[in-house]
């Protein structure tokens, strides 16, 4: 059995707007930090549209540029070629976060909600502005106090408990 791979379709000519930018593959090369090879490869892949115009004359566009830096953190973020494609072609998806490496650092809030309730929000790593944490913190917080003044009598109505869906609960029920 022989695999039948459907290349890609090809990218249309991406036009380059009158009055914007409009780099040599050289200069597109260096902006997005990566080489002609690759870019070449990327657009033979269909993940990057055909430049305006042919050989050394073709020139291409801030489309372009976004284009490639989207590719470049998707893959420094572990995403396949083939996974980055079907992202750029409308299936929205959202990246997951890679690993930590040794030695890296990350900046991290920890909100002490309550004696035995923490929480640890990572920011950076869950695309937070400084102004939703804050949101963040004061959801938790009037959420928590809703919970601990109701005692979560509203949660058990629903059949589910304070504990949330597929948690397990230690209770006695009369029969």
């Amino acid at each position: 059995p022989t695999s039948t791979a459907v290349p890609p379709e090809p990218q249309p000519e991406a036009p380059v707007p009158a009055g914007a930018p409009a780099y040599p593959l050289a200069d597109l090369c260096v902006l997005a930090g990566m080489s002609v090879r690759t870019v070449r490869y990327y657009m033979q892949l269909g993940l990057v549209d055909r430049p305006q115009g042919e050989t050394r004359a073709a020139r291409y566009g801030t489309r372009h540029l976004e284009q490639l830096l989207q590719i470049r953190k998707w893959s420094e973020a572990g995403i396949s070629l083939e996974r980055i494609r079907e992202l750029l072609h409308g299936e929205v998806a959202p990246v997951a976060a890679r690993m930590p490496r040794p030695g890296s650092l990350e900046v991290r809030s920890h909100l002490l909600v309550a004696d035995g309730v923490e929480v640890s929000i990572e920011p950076g790593r869950a695309g937070l502005a400084p102004e939703q944490v804050r949101q963040l913190v004061r959801g938790i917080m009037a959420a928590y106090e809703a919970v601990r003044t109701d005692g979560g009598a509203e949660g058990e109505a629903g059949g589910q408990g304070a504990a949330g869906p597929g948690a397990t609960q230690d209770r006695t029920e009369g029969k």
